[in-house]
């Protein structure tokens, strides 16, 4: 996977854009949520309520079906690289054909 780089018209601090078009997010995940929804920015990641609990990797799921339908890729495009078992996660999305983390807060 290439060296990510900043996304320079809107450089965001939990986003960066490869030379080969996949986004890397940094994930504040919160499990337990009402639903799932982008909830702004918390220390630098991009905060996520979920509305899946954090039992048996259910809350992974929700978050890669989720990333999955918003940027319009299958979930096997979504790779969950780090933060398996914590609320501090790093997830790749390969390919996408969607772009709505450009209209994502950028901080809060």
């Amino acid at each position: 996977m290439p060296k990510p780089s900043a996304d320079a018209p809107n450089a965001t601090p939990w986003r960066s854009v490869g030379a080969d078009g996949s986004i890397m997010l940094q994930i504040r995940a919160q499990p337990g949520a009402r639903r799932t929804e982008i909830a702004g920015v918390h220390n630098g990641c991009l905060k996520v309520r979920l509305a899946a609990p954090a039992v048996e990797g259910r809350a992974n799921e929700a978050l890669i079906a989720f990333l999955a339908a918003s940027f319009g890729v299958p979930r096997r495009n979504v790779a969950l690289l780090r933060g398996e078992s914590g609320r501090r996660k790093a997830v790749c999305i390969a390919s996408p054909t969607a772009r709505p983390d450009r209209d994502w807060p950028c901080k809060i």
